[in-house]
């Protein structure tokens, strides 16, 4: 009799452990379906001739500014990162924080698309809708799952 339940209850937990992984690999295959989503749309960018051109990739061509409300007191997204990059992805994110008494302003380099610091969120939503061609502007939503 104990036996039985002990192989009952070792049924239920291989089953239960299944279903939890199952889940887990749906989960990182949807991140994983958009990041290759991305980059197509990186390298389809890339293709496309004009200002993109493989002889103009150190210009500035990438841009987007990303607005939010940094601070609780101030509403109306007056704070925002904008990412300016080339086509190799180096260039700057410069950030505004702005609250009622004060402003405060960060520029940070970028390295292929990577800042040498780590990233705000904000500014990771930047530097992304700039390399994606998402810019100048983007929406609040953007990026978030």
């Amino acid at each position: 009799m104990l036996a039985t339940v002990w192989i009952v209850v070792g049924n239920v937990v291989g089953v239960v452990t299944g279903i939890i992984g199952v889940v887990i690999g749906l989960l990182a295959l949807r991140e994983a379906q958009s990041a290759v989503r991305d980059c197509g749309r990186v390298l389809a960018r890339q293709a496309v001739g004009g200002a993109g051109s493989a002889g103009d990739l150190k210009a500035i061509r990438d841009v987007a500014v990303f607005r939010y409300d940094a601070l609780e007191e101030m509403t109306g997204r007056l704070s925002f990162s904008v990412a300016m990059m080339n086509g190799l992805g180096d260039g700057i994110v410069l950030t505004s924080i702005n609250s009622r008494s004060e402003t405060r302003t960060y520029v940070r380099p970028l390295r292929g698309g990577k800042g040498g610091q780590p990233l705000s969120p904000e500014e990771e939503q930047a530097v992304r809708a700039a390399r994606l061609g998402l810019g100048p502007e983007v929406e609040p939503h953007f990026g978030r799952r």
